[in-house]
């Protein structure tokens, strides 16, 4: 984009916008340019732009429409595939001050909510009013409502309650000529119409800018007990996966790491685990018999062959135990530069997976550490490598091509909760094949004829 480009494009938004709302300073905006994917391509911003109200997002897309300049919609940034990165030229549209909490209802158990509301922030408000909002993802302390939405984010409990997609009710949504949308209901029936509230949860910001939400709730549960059983082997803690599931429990958390992520955190949590610890399952329920459930799964891994199968005693000693899985990110980036995939694969098709993936380790002579939503098959291979040495990036990035080719031959998806973003692009091709690919395209055309919604994400 010219100088003059940018500067009529300026003029423009501060048209509709206060002069605190809209940066061009080069130093600022650089730090907006991309999320948490390291090794995801991101250009140069023409503006960053943070406006407080939907009138003032409904400017930016007219703006841009009539400007022809693509725009970028992002949360907290926390993402981990690039879906909120810049595009040479954009306007950065940051909805974090979006932030209010407009409605909570006990009755309908909803909330109504403004995108930029941080997720632990719900979490607690809800809370005081014996509610319960389910979706976690690990970065629930700074993640936004409205990046959750944009990704069709999950988190550790989806095994029990589910991931964002099923806790939309409804949208705001600011269209790409400045148009708002309002899809869906406050009911909790409704079937009139296509459903396109379920189409914009996971669009990634390509569709429309999510300015308001409709959010069902759940009755608060009691607080968790888990245990956490040690294997010798990931297909021993598989097996116990599958005796869980087959004997018909549903726990509200079912977490497996691999040997590596299991030595990456007894490292830096100092957790005093034997090296012989191969796999750590850590199970979790939140339901009036959870004392019963967590004694009789603790004998279901011992059956397995876990080493150890310790149920913790109380909450507090719970959620020590769980704090060990939320370490696990952290704990793998002390070994080096990170790359996060996120393959989910059928339940019974897991034992494979992370065998693949260990072998995939060997052949290209990586470290990778797994950590799994083991109830519902997702899997976090996170290769570390050190970004410094061109040859290991190449091999890094080689392991990470061939665990999405493990994934799609296992039957699975390549991403279960992160998005497409730009980093698999060329995967959502192959897994969608050039029907789906096709319809899904001509969506995109049809709500953004321009393409300037996040242009150069999913496809």
């Amino acid at each position: 984009m010219t100088s003059a480009a940018s500067s009529e494009l300026t003029t423009r938004l501060l048209a509709g916008l206060p002069e605190s709302a809209v940066v061009v300073d080069p130093g600022v905006t650089a730090a907006y340019r991309n999320d948490m994917a390291g090794f995801c391509a991101a250009g140069q911003p023409a503006v960053l732009v943070f406006p407080t109200d939907v009138e003032q997002v409904q400017h930016v897309l007219r703006t841009a429409t009539e400007l022809r300049v693509p725009v970028v919609p992002q949360g907290a940034r926390t993402g981990l595939s690039g879906g909120a990165n810049a595009v040479d030229g954009c306007i950065l549209l940051s909805l974090v001050k979006l932030d209010r909490i407009l409605e909570l209802d006990p009755v309908d158990r909803l909330a109504v909510v403004e995108p930029g509301v941080v997720n632990a922030v719900l979490s607690r408000a809800v809370e005081e009013h014996g509610l319960y909002y389910p979706p976690d993802p690990s970065s629930w302390e700074s993640c936004t409502i409205g990046g959750n939405i944009g990704t069709g984010a999950g988190g550790l409990c989806c095994v029990k309650y589910g991931v964002t997609a099923e806790y939309v009710l409804g949208l705001d949504v600011v269209l790409a000529d400045g148009r708002l949308l309002r899809t869906g209901r406050r009911t909790a029936k409704g079937v009139a119409g296509y459903d396109l509230t379920r189409l914009f949860v996971g669009s990634e910001g390509t569709l429309g800018v999510v300015v308001g939400a409709v959010l069902a709730l759940r009755p608060k549960p009691a607080p968790q007990l888990a245990l956490a059983a040690e294997f010798p082997s990931t297909e021993a803690a598989c097996a116990a996966v599958n005796a869980v599931v087959t004997a018909g429990y549903t726990p509200s958390l079912m977490e497996l790491m691999d040997a590596v992520s299991v030595r990456a955190v007894n490292r830096l949590a100092k957790m005093g685990l034997p090296e012989s610890t191969k796999a750590l399952l850590l199970v979790a329920f939140d339901g009036p018999e959870r004392q019963r459930e967590v004694g009789e799964v603790a004998e279901l891994c011992r059956a397995a062959g876990a080493t150890e199968a310790v149920p913790a005693e109380d909450a507090a000693e719970s959620e020590l135990l769980l704090a060990a899985r939320r370490l696990a990110l952290p704990a793998l980036e002390t070994l080096g530069t990170t790359m996060v995939d996120d393959v989910a694969v059928p339940r019974s098709r897991l034992a494979e997976m992370l065998a693949g993936v260990a072998a995939i380790g060997e052949r290209f002579g990586v470290a990778i550490g797994v950590v799994s939503h083991a109830g519902d098959g997702n899997t976090h291979p996170i290769v570390a490598f050190d970004a410094k040495d061109p040859e290991q990036v190449a091999r890094a990035e080689e392991s990470f091509e061939a665990i999405m080719a493990l994934g799609l031959e296992l039957g699975g998806t390549v991403t279960g909760e992160h998005g497409i973003g730009v980093l698999k692009k060329e995967w959502l091709a192959r897994e969608l094949g050039p029907v789906g690919l096709e319809l899904q395209k001509q969506m995109k055309a049809l709500f953004d004829p321009l393409n300037i919604l996040n242009p150069g994400k999913l496809f």
